[in-house]
């Protein structure tokens, strides 16, 4: 009974590395109240300054166009 506990429980963790789950794309939604679009530096702000969101989009995407209701 032992050797079969032992022989389902290393058959369950020995699992196909093709059934694994791929790496997910990492996605940073910021949600703020009352920023406009030139509100950053790295959407053309010369006041403010926002070197950690300019970091993250140099290595991000930046999105340009939207609308908000």
């Amino acid at each position: 009974m032992r050797n079969t506990f032992v022989a389902l429980t290393l058959f369950a963790l020995a699992k196909p590395v093709s059934t694994q789950a791929a790496d997910k794309p990492n996605i940073l939604i910021i949600l703020v109240d009352d920023l406009g679009y030139g509100d950053l530096s790295c959407y053309g702000a010369k006041d403010l300054k926002s070197p950690h969101l300019d970091a993250l989009m140099a290595e991000g995407m930046r999105f340009d166009s939207f609308y908000a209701n």
